[in-house]
């Protein structure tokens, strides 16, 4: 009995141990999960090195500013400081992505005719340049110009000659964005990346020239933008601030030919699988360049007086407006009456001439 008894409290004391040394197992392992969730934040490794895969990078395509006054800035940020690295509201590299071009074919132009009579214009075609040919629609004053190469486009529409697509009540933004989506996708695709921001302008027709309008009920047409998505979170800019590279101005008609007064689609395709990091300048810097003159001022605003007061600034893509071989950051300043200005934020090291 006294064999049975010992036998049993030992293997209550194991069992109670056995208990125990589960239980702190598992609050040990907790704890130092936590513990290495805190030094982590605290103390973060460093990101790897850029890769600088694709050696040194071409200019961005910026256009050349014009009857720009002479700037200066202040910087009114809404907690006064700069963006850094260290409040992570900036980054120390950033991915830089090759964006394919298109190569001239002998069936391009074949192809492009295909492509506007898919898109409801006649296949005759007149040529504007070796590479831009127009198209005309033969049941209303529409025209449309393609790239043979790549398959950019712009349509026009002559409401002069033909004013009836103002008479309808134009569409709701949603309605709009559909119309224009639906279009791309029936004809030459709408791009998976397309698939960001959707914005919507309302105009109206005064003294033969278009305007904004107040609202829906004011207008006689909508403009729709599609943007593209963003990458790394990072969202894309245009060459004009708040105007899409791929627009369609919508009229309420209920003819089809009639719907389309107006389109851009200056589109060029990311290859998200060949990409390369690159290290990225301060935002400090990213000021100092842009006081020297070495940004785009992409608008003006009414800054006249050349006294500008920065709200914002921020990291994103350039979205080109023609052909380039990357896509690249940069850095964004918004400012006070509509300013906004561009300045490369890959270190300038790795800019070619």
């Amino acid at each position: 009995m006294a064999s049975l008894t010992q036998t049993a409290i030992l293997t209550r004391k194991i069992v109670r141990y056995g208990i125990y040394l589960i239980i702190f197992l598992i609050v040990g392992r907790v704890v130092l999960g936590l513990l290495i969730g805190v030094a982590q934040n605290l103390f973060p490794a460093p990101p790897p090195s850029p890769t600088i895969a694709f050696g040194k990078l071409p200019s961005l395509p910026f256009p050349t500013n014009k009857d720009i006054p002479s700037l200066t800035y202040t910087i009114q940020t809404p907690d006064g400081q700069m963006p850094s690295v260290a409040t992570k509201d900036w980054l120390s590299q950033a991915k830089v992505y090759y964006m394919p071009s298109e190569r001239p074919d002998l069936l391009d132009l074949d192809n492009t005719k295909s492509l506007a009579s898919n898109m409801g214009f006649s296949s005759n075609q007149n040529e504007i340049t070796p590479t831009i040919y127009q198209f005309t629609n033969p049941s209303n004053p529409s025209s449309i110009q393609i790239n043979i190469v790549n398959q950019t486009f712009s349509i026009g529409y002559n409401l002069n000659s033909d004013s009836s697509p103002l008479s309808a009540r134009p569409p709701a933004a949603g309605d709009a964005a559909g119309t224009a989506k639906n279009f791309l996708n029936s004809s030459i695709g709408l791009p998976d990346d397309l698939s960001g921001p959707v914005t919507q302008e309302y105009l109206k027709v005064q003294n033969k020239q278009l305007v904004s309008a107040l609202s829906l009920s004011d207008a006689n047409l909508t403009k729709i933008n599609l943007f593209r998505k963003d990458y790394d979170d990072l969202p894309a800019v245009t060459q004009q601030p708040g105007t899409a590279n791929v627009w369609f101005i919508i009229s309420g008609d209920t003819d089809q030919g009639k719907q389309i007064i107006g389109a851009q689609y200056y589109y060029y395709p990311v290859d998200t699988t060949q990409f390369s990091t690159y290290p990225l300048i301060t935002s400090d810097q990213a000021l100092k360049n842009l006081q020297s003159g070495q940004g785009f001022v992409a608008n003006l605003g009414q800054n006249q007086n050349g006294k500008i007061t920065i709200r914002r600034i921020y990291l994103a893509y350039f979205d080109p407006q023609s052909p380039t071989q990357f896509y690249q950051p940069v850095a964004v300043f918004e400012g006070d009456n509509g300013f906004v200005a561009y300045v490369p934020a890959v270190t300038s090291t790795y800019y070619g001439q």
